[in-house]
Protein backbone atom coordinates (compact mmCIF):
# COMPACT_ATOMS: atom_id res chain seq x y z
CA UNK A 1 0.00 0.00 0.00
CA UNK A 2 1.66 3.95 -0.94
CA UNK A 3 0.59 7.21 0.49
CA UNK A 4 0.37 9.32 -2.69
CA UNK A 5 -0.40 7.46 -5.93
CA UNK A 6 2.86 9.33 -7.34
CA UNK A 7 5.02 7.01 -5.22
CA UNK A 8 2.81 3.95 -6.47
CA UNK A 9 3.29 4.85 -10.11
CA UNK A 10 6.83 5.19 -9.49
CA UNK A 11 6.80 1.42 -7.74
CA UNK A 12 5.01 -0.06 -10.43
CA UNK A 13 7.86 0.40 -12.83
CA UNK A 14 10.15 -2.40 -11.23
CA UNK A 15 6.90 -4.32 -12.32
CA UNK A 16 6.70 -3.46 -15.47
CA UNK A 17 9.17 -4.94 -18.99
CA UNK A 18 9.84 -1.76 -20.10
CA UNK A 19 12.92 -0.14 -19.10
CA UNK A 20 13.38 3.04 -21.01
CA UNK A 21 16.75 4.50 -19.08
CA UNK A 22 19.55 2.50 -20.60
CA UNK A 23 23.45 2.97 -19.76
CA UNK A 24 25.22 4.26 -22.69
CA UNK A 25 28.16 2.50 -21.28
CA UNK A 26 27.33 -1.06 -21.23
CA UNK A 27 23.61 -1.39 -22.69
CA UNK A 28 22.18 -2.09 -19.51
CA UNK A 29 18.32 -0.79 -18.86
CA UNK A 30 16.34 0.12 -16.21
CA UNK A 31 12.80 1.06 -15.54
CA UNK A 32 13.61 4.02 -13.57
CA UNK A 33 15.80 6.81 -14.22
CA UNK A 34 16.75 7.07 -10.90
CA UNK A 35 18.32 3.08 -10.35
CA UNK A 36 20.44 4.34 -13.98
CA UNK A 37 21.98 7.44 -12.37
CA UNK A 38 22.95 4.97 -9.25
CA UNK A 39 24.20 2.09 -11.91
CA UNK A 40 26.65 4.69 -13.83
CA UNK A 41 28.71 5.90 -11.05
CA UNK A 42 29.88 2.10 -10.94
CA UNK A 43 31.27 3.10 -14.72
CA UNK A 44 32.36 6.60 -13.10
CA UNK A 45 34.87 5.02 -10.78
CA UNK A 46 36.55 2.75 -12.88
CA UNK A 47 36.87 4.73 -15.79
CA UNK A 48 40.77 4.33 -16.75
CA UNK A 49 41.49 4.37 -20.64
CA UNK A 50 41.76 7.70 -22.12
CA UNK A 51 41.22 8.45 -25.19
CA UNK A 52 44.70 10.45 -26.51
CA UNK A 53 42.60 12.78 -29.66
CA UNK A 54 39.88 13.99 -26.67
CA UNK A 55 40.91 13.01 -23.10
CA UNK A 56 37.77 11.47 -22.60
CA UNK A 57 38.13 8.41 -20.08
CA UNK A 58 36.10 4.73 -20.71
CA UNK A 59 35.60 1.62 -18.04
CA UNK A 60 36.84 -1.10 -20.86
CA UNK A 61 39.62 -0.90 -23.67
CA UNK A 62 36.26 -2.19 -25.62
CA UNK A 63 34.59 1.08 -24.79
CA UNK A 64 37.40 3.05 -25.89
CA UNK A 65 37.65 1.52 -29.05
CA UNK A 66 33.93 2.32 -29.88
CA UNK A 67 34.46 5.62 -28.77
CA UNK A 68 38.01 6.17 -31.09
CA UNK A 69 35.79 5.45 -34.08
CA UNK A 70 34.42 8.79 -33.55
CA UNK A 71 37.65 10.23 -34.31
CA UNK A 72 38.65 7.64 -37.21
CA UNK A 73 35.38 7.84 -38.93
CA UNK A 74 35.60 3.71 -39.23
CA UNK A 75 31.98 2.61 -39.45
CA UNK A 76 32.48 -1.20 -40.17
CA UNK A 77 28.66 -1.82 -39.48
CA UNK A 78 26.62 -1.48 -42.70
CA UNK A 79 22.78 -1.20 -43.12
CA UNK A 80 21.35 -3.80 -45.63
CA UNK A 81 18.55 -1.82 -46.89
CA UNK A 82 20.31 1.32 -47.48
CA UNK A 83 24.11 0.92 -47.69
CA UNK A 84 24.10 3.48 -44.27
CA UNK A 85 26.67 2.93 -42.59
CA UNK A 86 27.44 2.90 -38.32
CA UNK A 87 30.25 2.98 -36.14
CA UNK A 88 28.16 0.82 -33.46
CA UNK A 89 26.31 -2.17 -33.95
CA UNK A 90 23.61 -0.94 -31.44
CA UNK A 91 23.09 2.24 -34.11
CA UNK A 92 23.03 0.05 -36.69
CA UNK A 93 19.69 -1.65 -34.85
CA UNK A 94 18.25 1.04 -34.20
CA UNK A 95 18.59 2.71 -37.46
CA UNK A 96 17.22 -0.77 -39.03
CA UNK A 97 14.12 -0.12 -37.21
CA UNK A 98 13.55 2.54 -40.08
CA UNK A 99 12.79 -0.03 -42.42
CA UNK A 100 11.28 -2.58 -40.26
CA UNK A 101 8.25 -0.04 -38.77
CA UNK A 102 9.40 -1.52 -35.45
CA UNK A 103 8.65 0.82 -32.59
CA UNK A 104 9.41 -1.46 -29.61
CA UNK A 105 9.17 1.13 -27.27
CA UNK A 106 5.58 2.03 -26.04
CA UNK A 107 4.16 4.73 -23.95
CA UNK A 108 2.32 3.56 -20.81
CA UNK A 109 0.11 7.37 -21.05
CA UNK A 110 -1.19 7.29 -24.94
CA UNK A 111 0.26 3.89 -25.84
CA UNK A 112 2.33 5.73 -28.69
CA UNK A 113 4.90 3.50 -30.05
CA UNK A 114 8.54 4.86 -30.43
CA UNK A 115 11.69 3.32 -32.13
CA UNK A 116 14.51 4.94 -29.52
CA UNK A 117 14.30 4.48 -25.32
CA UNK A 118 15.16 8.52 -25.85
CA UNK A 119 12.99 9.30 -27.85
CA UNK A 120 10.14 7.99 -25.61
CA UNK A 121 11.75 9.47 -22.44
CA UNK A 122 10.95 12.75 -24.31
CA UNK A 123 7.55 12.25 -25.19
CA UNK A 124 6.47 11.17 -22.00
CA UNK A 125 7.31 14.19 -20.33
CA UNK A 126 4.40 15.50 -21.71
CA UNK A 127 2.72 13.52 -19.96
CA UNK A 128 4.50 13.82 -16.65
CA UNK A 129 5.12 17.62 -17.17
CA UNK A 130 8.77 16.88 -16.15
CA UNK A 131 11.41 18.93 -17.00
CA UNK A 132 15.03 16.81 -16.86
CA UNK A 133 16.84 19.42 -19.18
CA UNK A 134 18.54 22.59 -16.96
CA UNK A 135 20.05 25.70 -18.33
CA UNK A 136 23.18 25.97 -17.08
CA UNK A 137 23.12 29.89 -16.80
CA UNK A 138 19.91 30.74 -14.95
CA UNK A 139 18.37 27.04 -13.62
CA UNK A 140 15.51 27.11 -16.30
CA UNK A 141 14.22 23.51 -17.22
CA UNK A 142 12.86 22.46 -20.40
CA UNK A 143 11.21 19.49 -20.93
CA UNK A 144 13.24 18.91 -24.33
CA UNK A 145 16.93 19.06 -25.21
CA UNK A 146 16.14 21.38 -28.50
CA UNK A 147 14.16 23.69 -26.50
CA UNK A 148 17.31 23.95 -23.79
CA UNK A 149 19.59 24.65 -26.78
CA UNK A 150 17.54 27.32 -28.43
CA UNK A 151 17.51 28.78 -24.83
CA UNK A 152 20.69 28.93 -24.07
CA UNK A 153 21.68 30.80 -27.18
CA UNK A 154 20.05 33.66 -24.73
CA UNK A 155 23.09 33.60 -22.54
CA UNK A 156 25.30 32.87 -25.01
CA UNK A 157 24.59 35.42 -27.84
CA UNK A 158 24.81 32.98 -30.42
CA UNK A 159 23.19 33.46 -33.70
CA UNK A 160 23.84 30.35 -36.11
CA UNK A 161 21.11 31.46 -38.77
CA UNK A 162 22.32 33.68 -41.55
CA UNK A 163 20.30 35.78 -44.01
CA UNK A 164 21.87 35.05 -47.58
CA UNK A 165 20.43 38.68 -48.40
CA UNK A 166 22.13 40.78 -45.91
CA UNK A 167 24.23 38.37 -43.56
CA UNK A 168 21.93 39.72 -40.88
CA UNK A 169 21.88 36.77 -38.07
CA UNK A 170 19.55 35.22 -35.55
CA UNK A 171 19.20 32.96 -32.76
CA UNK A 172 15.96 30.75 -34.61
CA UNK A 173 15.42 29.83 -37.95
CA UNK A 174 11.69 31.48 -37.01
CA UNK A 175 13.10 34.69 -37.02
CA UNK A 176 15.39 34.14 -39.96
CA UNK A 177 12.94 33.07 -42.13
CA UNK A 178 10.49 35.99 -40.49
CA UNK A 179 13.18 38.71 -41.73
CA UNK A 180 13.90 36.66 -45.47
CA UNK A 181 10.24 37.84 -45.91
CA UNK A 182 11.66 41.59 -46.33
CA UNK A 183 13.70 40.38 -49.48
CA UNK A 184 11.25 38.18 -50.83
CA UNK A 185 8.53 40.22 -50.03
CA UNK A 186 6.57 37.50 -49.89
CA UNK A 187 3.03 38.28 -47.91
CA UNK A 188 1.88 35.71 -46.02
CA UNK A 189 -1.55 37.58 -44.72
CA UNK A 190 -4.09 38.65 -46.75
CA UNK A 191 -7.02 41.14 -46.02
CA UNK A 192 -10.29 39.63 -46.47
CA UNK A 193 -12.02 42.98 -47.33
Amino acid sequence: MFLWASVLKKHLKVHAKKKPHTCHLCDKSFSRLQNLKVHQKIHAAVEKYMCFECEKTFSSATRLKLHERIHTGEKPYKCSHCDKRFSQSIHLKTHIRIHTGEKPYKCSHCYKRFRKSGDLKTHETIHTGEKLYKCSHCDKRFSQLSNLKKHKRIHTGEKPYKCSHCDKTFNQSTNLKTHERIHTREKLYKCSH
